[in-house]
């Protein structure tokens, strides 16, 4: 068993999957789609900021995976869209959902 910890008082995040689409270029690579350097200082803002835990594409590179630190899905939904990516549809919430984190290994 790994060197994680349990959690006494549970630290709610929510859970929220991401879809590329729109008009993501699927013969470039992430660095290369237009407008990468403005999402990317976007979204390292909110890594930052503590609204942005985790994240990163998942085994197909078509979905996102965020552990997100906010009071409501209404927040994380009104962060997210002011991504560039967000607004051109090139990024869309797919869903939100609350997680209660009970073991943390960081």
């Amino acid at each position: 068993m790994g060197a994680g910890r349990r959690v006494d008082s549970p630290v709610v995040f929510f859970a929220v999957r991401l879809e590329r689409g729109g008009p993501w270029d699927w013969s470039r690579d992430l660095r290369e789609q237009e407008g990468f350097g403005e999402h990317a200082r976007f979204m390292d803002s909110l890594v930052d900021d503590g609204f942005i835990v985790l994240g990163g594409p998942l085994g197909s590179d078509r979905e996102i995976l965020h552990a997100i630190s906010a009071s409501s899905e209404k927040d994380v939904r009104a962060r997210l869209t002011e991504d560039s990516w967000a607004q051109n549809g090139m990024l869309t919430i797919k869903s939100v959902e609350p997680w209660t984190i009970l073991l943390d290994g960081r």
